[in-house]
């Protein structure tokens, strides 16, 4: 297995000791720079000093869930491109939605399966963290201008607050015009086809962009998809 790059930062969060024992053992093998927490809010407090590319995370924890930890780092634009991977043992499908919604990359339920574990870190941070290819250009659709070099976007010269995973699903759409997309095209498209996601984070990442931007550009044709429109009707 080729090792991750010793630039990548990786914050560990959970409040039980020998899960961040084990994992900083076997990260640190992997020559990651590590930094730990033990809540909610020793996480926001650490990301904001450490600065990390990646936050391992569980759900259940004192002073601070993960969930909420999550919500309030994504909500910094500092942190839109921070990779959150939610680790825990709970495994009911509306806490893992929940968990999406706060900002998640990515959830793995415990027990920990350390080799697949590593191996889904190190695929998460070469495809998420370095600079993908083709995004040399911008995309201009009425008052809707998306910057593929910068990572931004404006709706009417105002910048829109869009974590990583909203950008890239609104880029893939507004590339691809008048294409429609199911739900298993655009998790393969956006999320790649080795991290294992609900089909429903697609629908939730769709609600969220259509709080930003008008709706009439991403229309749901009904049992089929969504697709990007360039017409206002």
């Amino acid at each position: 297995m080729a090792q991750a790059s010793p630039a990548y930062k990786i914050l560990l969060v959970d409040d039980d000791a020998d899960i961040l024992e084990l994992l900083e053992y076997n990260l640190l093998k992997e020559n990651f720079l590590l930094a730990k927490a033990t809540n909610g809010k020793e996480a926001i407090a650490a990301a904001k000093s450490f600065q990390p590319h990646l936050i391992i995370m569980d759900v259940m924890m004192p002073e601070m869930d993960g969930i909420e930890a999550a919500r309030q780092i994504k909500s910094n634009p500092e942190f839109k491109n921070t990779l959150i991977l939610f680790l825990t043992a709970r495994g009911e499908e509306y806490t893992e939605i929940a968990a999406f919604e706060s900002g998640a990359t990515d959830y793995v339920v415990k027990p920990i399966k350390l080799r697949a574990l590593i191996s889904r870190i190190n695929a998460l941070l070469t495809r998420e963290v370095a600079v993908p290819e083709s995004k040399n250009d911008v995309i201009s659709i009425g008052d809707l201008v998306i910057d593929r070099v910068q990572y931004a976007a404006t709706f009417q010269g105002r910048a829109l607050i869009l974590p990583k995973k909203e950008f890239e699903l609104l880029s893939f759409l507004a590339k691809n015009p008048n294409k429609v997309f199911n739900r298993d095209e655009l998790l393969e498209k956006v999320w790649g086809s080795d991290v294992f996601v609900v089909e429903r984070t697609v629908d939730v990442h769709i609600r969220k962009l259509r709080e930003k931007i008008p709706e009439y550009y991403i229309k749901t044709l009904k049992g089929v998809g969504y697709l990007f429109s360039i017409d206002k009707a």
